[in-house]
């Protein structure tokens, strides 16, 4: 049996993929097992943000391997400790870190956060969490029911938990407020809503509104966060102070981590939450180099740099072909040119891939990018000059 044989028959098909077999990977350019190559535009949806086959990041992982893989929370470990440290200071925000494995883990502790705030800190029961329509918080059955997209919400998952309210945009959050509303949860950024940055006055001012109401503000920096808007979170960029923020995808540059950043230090208690494999030595290492490498790119000015050099090529071939694009939009190294003809996004993705450049999809009618942050100058240049050439057979 070939290998895409084995996938259909081993695999549950959750995954519309493509059968490539990537071989190997060196910074934002992946090699087929036929030795092709193909500019990464993609970084596996926003987690290689460090680019692939970084040997800091390798040599790290090894020889943390060598040492200690595991040992499980009920001991304290290191590298845990360190990057929790890590987060708080690069963040600006006093406060104290849960360590999940993904976005969701991370969603479902935040959502849990808020819950009991709800149950313990008034007189009358809180419960209800406001998010946003074309928003998503991840595939469990709880950050399913807080995705405001009602296509996720499949019949035969039902029944979901309650308590979760839908609005259809920022100003319409305080319609959606009662007297059992907890906690709003917001992405600054929607990336599967279509790559549309949100107005940062909007945001400040809703985050007054909710701190004076006592209603915690939930920031889902899942694919926002660890330097992909040029700050180290979009909360920074935006100049707020969240009472909850989650992150995962770059954080662990590949290495599956998530993480949960609170101010409310004392909600959680024992036995309230846990997590076998959250935080442990492995993911912890990796994630401490990740946040090394991205800290100093940033310092250094090669970040800013980058995100320029990103958005000029972006705005040529948005401004080339205005037959085909109808705006730019994002922010950072999270980018995307909204299409005209829905019908041709998905031939935009398929010809790109032929040409050897990897593009995504968000919403119905969003060309995504979300490259390694550490993309050379060579590589951004060769993929735009890839994508050019591929619309111009469409």
């Amino acid at each position: 049996m070939t290998l895409e044989e084995l996938d259909k028959e081993y695999i549950l098909q959750t995954y519309k993929k493509n059968y490539v077999n990537f071989k190997e990977g060196v910074n934002s350019t992946l090699y087929d097992d036929k030795n092709k190559d193909y500019i990464d535009f993609t970084s596996g949806i926003g987690v290689v943000s460090v680019g692939h086959g970084n040997k800091k990041v390798a040599n790290t992982i090894c020889k943390q391997i060598k040492k200690i893989t595991h040992t499980s929370n009920s001991y304290m470990i290191e590298p845990q400790v360190k990057l929790a440290k890590k987060i708080s200071l690069l963040s600006g925000i006093k406060g104290s870190i849960f360590f999940a494995n993904s976005g969701a883990e991370a969603n479902e502790c935040a959502i849990k956060i808020a819950r009991k705030y709800g149950e313990t800190k008034f007189n009358n029961k809180k419960y209800k969490v406001i998010t946003l329509k074309h928003s998503f918080h991840g595939r469990t059955i709880t950050t399913v029911k807080a995705t405001g997209q009602k296509n996720m919400h499949k019949s035969y998952f039902t029944p979901y938990p309650d308590g979760f309210k839908y609005a259809t945009n920022i100003n319409n959050i305080y319609k959606e407020i009662d007297k059992e509303t907890v906690a709003v949860m917001i992405e600054l950024v929607q990336g599967e809503g279509g790559v549309q940055p949100f107005k940062k006055r909007k945001i400040q001012k809703l985050a007054r509104f909710l701190k004076k109401k006592e209603i915690l503000l939930i920031v889902d920096e899942v694919q926002t966060g660890i330097f992909r808007t040029g700050e180290f979170l979009a909360s920074n960029l935006y100049q707020i102070t969240p009472d909850i923020i989650t992150m995962a995808k770059g954080l662990g540059g590949g290495v599956p981590i998530g993480a949960v950043l609170t101010s409310h230090k004392d909600i959680l208690t024992y036995g309230d939450h846990g997590s076998t494999f959250g935080g442990n030595y492995l993911s912890t290492s990796a994630s401490l180099n990740v946040c090394s490498i991205l800290e100093d790119l940033k310092n250094n000015g090669k970040l800013k740099k980058t995100i320029l050099h990103f958005e000029t090529k972006l705005n040529k071939l948005y401004t080339n072909n205005l037959s085909v694009f109808t705006s730019s939009v994002g922010i950072g190294l999270m980018r995307g040119l909204r299409v005209k003809n829905i019908h041709t996004l998905d031939t935009i993705i398929n010809k790109g891939f032929e040409a050897g450049v990897l593009v995504l999809k968000a919403g119905k009618n969003t060309l995504r990018f979300l490259p390694p942050l550490t993309i050379s100058k060579k590589e951004i240049n060769e993929g735009f000059k890839r994508l050019e050439m591929t619309l111009k057979t469409i």
